[in-house]
């Protein structure tokens, strides 16, 4: 929601600084609008257009790495629960409640996926309490020899992984973009849009190229927003990676 606000309020800064900029500056006295002025106005406009093409390219980098990281990480995940149902079902019947537990996990996992900002709202996870369920029914196994024992040990270092890889997904699903850099840029290309209405035909072509352009750059801010924050939107991680692994728990 706070990507959508900030490309609602991307386009209506460009819009509104290039038209009142249009409406303005036939009302200019001749000195401010003669040639050696329209000629600084187009070198300040060109500073800021290198300027915003490298912050926009950093940020579009930046988003792209969040997400990148994050699906890793998911695939990561997805593997590790395999290799943990696996080790279960290899142990024998005494972990047959652990893996009903791990199975009702991925279900609620699935269908209720939890956020970051959730926590902030107080809300619990269901799927967090089959996760913990997990751990309360390995701590009640109990070995019946040396190999049952070792193999023991290495479920529940698995599983502590496991937690472990979960929380680095949720903690990460939040976006990296701070909010002043996002600030900056639309003030830089507010300034860029407002020299483009400088001395500029009032005709409707021009018009409409303001505006359309002005859509296309406040959604590609929010595209990139989005992506920043890989749980929400469009453009989201998959979760074939764990609905592959609750396949192959329930083969």
């Amino acid at each position: 929601m706070e990507s959508t606000w900030i490309a609602v309020g991307t386009f209506a800064c460009l819009l509104s600084a290039s038209l009142l900029m249009l409406h303005w500056s036939p009302r200019l006295s001749a000195r401010h609008r003669d040639e050696e002025t329209n000629t600084v106005v187009r070198l300040v406009a060109n500073i800021f257009v290198v300027m915003t093409s490298l912050v926009f390219g950093l940020m579009i980098n930046s988003a792209k790495n969040t997400f990148e990281a994050i699906d890793s990480n998911m695939h990561a995940f997805a593997t590790s629960l395999i290799i943990f149902d696996r080790t279960l079902r290899n142990y024998g019947d005494t972990a047959q409640d652990t893996r009903k537990h791990l199975t009702a996990y991925m279900e609620h996992a699935i269908s209720n996926p939890y956020r970051g900002d959730e926590a902030l709202q107080h809300r619990s996870s269901p799927a967090a309490q089959y996760l913990d369920e997990i751990g309360v029914a390995l701590a009640a196994v109990s070995p019946d020899s040396r190999y049952d024992e070792a193999m023991l040990m290495d479920l529940r270092q698995q599983y502590h992984s496991l937690v472990e890889q979960r929380w680095k997904i949720v903690e990460q699903s939040e976006g990296t973009i701070p909010l002043p850099l996002i600030a900056m840029l639309v003030a830089w290309m507010t300034l860029i849009f407002a020299s483009f209405g400088y001395r500029a035909p009032h005709n409707p072509m021009v018009i409409g190229m303001f505006t359309i352009s002005a859509l296309l750059i406040a959604a590609s801010v929010y595209l990139v927003l989005d992506m920043d924050i890989p749980f929400h939107g469009p453009i989201q991680i998959s979760d074939a990676p764990l609905r592959r692994a609750l396949a192959e728990m329930q083969m």
